[in-house]
């Protein structure tokens, strides 16, 4: 198998670091039963590191990166009724089981938001290996999943007048990484 090379359940190998530049990070939640609400953290760094014995992917967040329409909201979500940035400054998720079926990528890992762990399973895909403009490797990977924010501490949340509550606990999480073969 040559550095590059795929198979039904293997990711691309080597070492590929992130193009902050094109990739994202963003959550979805439904708000006030009628709509869905999207923000998004500006600050993240990923990393994949593939090999024969197997894959590790881990990611960061800056919690306090978090960017939504409202300042005001924006400070609500930072404060201790949601990420407490301050007291827990990073977000973050680690996989050691990665595995590729046809078209679909699997990753089973650990996602830590203020300081509680929990396992989580994110689906997506990811490409071959292609060279892009500057002669640059790069694969393209994205990956989302569900997982119920109070298990992770995020419990806020305020009753409708007519039943109901503000936020779900449902929250959709989706990344989108542009990474790039690292040099030897």
């Amino acid at each position: 198998m040559s550095a590059t090379s795929t198979t039904a359940t293997a990711v691309p190998t080597g070492t590929w670091t992130l193009d902050p530049v094109h990739s994202s990070a963003h959550f979805a939640v439904k708000h006030m039963v009628v709509a869905t609400f999207r923000g998004r953290f500006d600050e993240f760094d990923a990393n994949l590191v593939a090999g024969d014995s197997g894959a590790r992917l881990e990611g960061v967040v800056k919690a306090d990166s978090i960017v939504v329409k409202d300042p005001n909201l924006g400070g609500h979500l930072k404060s201790p009724d949601f990420f407490d940035t301050e007291r827990y400054p990073e977000i973050r998720f680690v996989s050691e089981s990665l595995k590729r079926d046809g078209d679909e990528l699997v990753a089973e890992g650990e996602l830590t938001i203020k300081d509680q762990t929990h396992p989580v399973v994110a689906r997506g895909t990811v490409t071959d290996p292609f060279v892009t403009l500057g002669d640059v490797e790069k694969i393209g990977l994205t990956l989302e999943t569900k997982v119920d924010r109070t298990k992770f501490g995020l419990d806020w949340n305020a009753p409708l007048p007519r039943g109901g509550v503000a936020l779900a606990d449902e929250v959709t999480i989706t990344v989108e990484l542009e990474l790039a073969r690292a040099e030897a």
